[in-house]
């Protein structure tokens, strides 16, 4: 038995279904590979790939209104001195509170960065400095609670300084920096243990943002894997 043969309008509709099938998308998963480098921004992917962006913001005098829940990817924190910004785990990223200017700190979500436990982070964490040359700021990751029988706020003997210099904007790799802390028992001001971000739900999490004038850092989340290791 002969079968029809089929028209062009029936051919255009199954050659469009077929590419709709072949274009169907899902959701980024945690072992996305990293863009390709942008030579433009100094960034380790072009600057459309990355999870989350927002700015830091220096300022002369503290913010003076309510900027929780205010949807703004910006955070403000005090142009020369110290700002603390508390950090809470959640499934997406997202900036609660943007006043990192009062004695509250400002408040920061963002995912488990190494949800199993080892030593590789599913995204990396990249700070790139702006605007008018001048300015440095300080980095460092915080924990609060106890660790191995003692307790306190214990900073991480890990930091890292940015700093916006003459000429093309530079980029820092914080990850490691930011997404663990790598804690001082004994005072010796040597590593004894390294907590990623989460890890440990008895404790509360926070980033120290000591600046000295620098006004703008971008900060950017990719997803690059960042293999840090679980030692110190």
């Amino acid at each position: 038995m002969r079968h029809p043969t089929p028209t062009l309008a029936t051919l255009a509709a199954l050659l469009t279904v077929g590419l709709a099938a072949c274009n169907e998308t899902t959701s980024p998963a945690r072992t996305l590979a990293p863009a390709r480098a942008s030579l433009a921004t100094g960034l380790p992917g072009n600057p459309s790939t990355a999870l989350y962006k927002f700015n830091m913001i220096g300022v002369d005098n503290p913010k003076q209104t309510d900027l929780t829940n205010d949807n703004g990817k910006r955070m403000f924190v005090n142009l020369n001195g110290h700002s603390t910004i508390n950090l809470q785990e959640g499934d997406t990223f997202d900036i609660l509170d943007a006043n990192a200017t009062d004695q509250n700190g400002g408040l920061f979500q963002l995912p488990d960065p190494d949800p199993d436990n080892t030593g590789t982070t599913w995204y990396g964490v990249y700070v790139r400095t702006v605007g008018t040359p001048g300015g440095k700021a300080k980095l460092t990751s915080c924990v609060t609670g106890t660790v191995d029988g003692s307790t306190g706020t214990f900073c991480s003997v890990d930091t890292v300084q940015v700093e916006r210099s003459a000429g093309k904007p530079k980029v820092w790799n914080v990850s490691k920096q930011l997404l663990t802390t790598c804690v001082d028992l004994d005072g010796d001001g040597i590593c004894d243990k390294r907590i990623f971000l989460f890890d440990d739900a008895t404790l509360d999490y926070a980033w120290s943002y000591d600046n000295n004038g620098l006004r703008v850092a971008q900060f950017y989340f990719f997803p690059i894997p960042q293999t840090i290791g679980l030692n110190p």
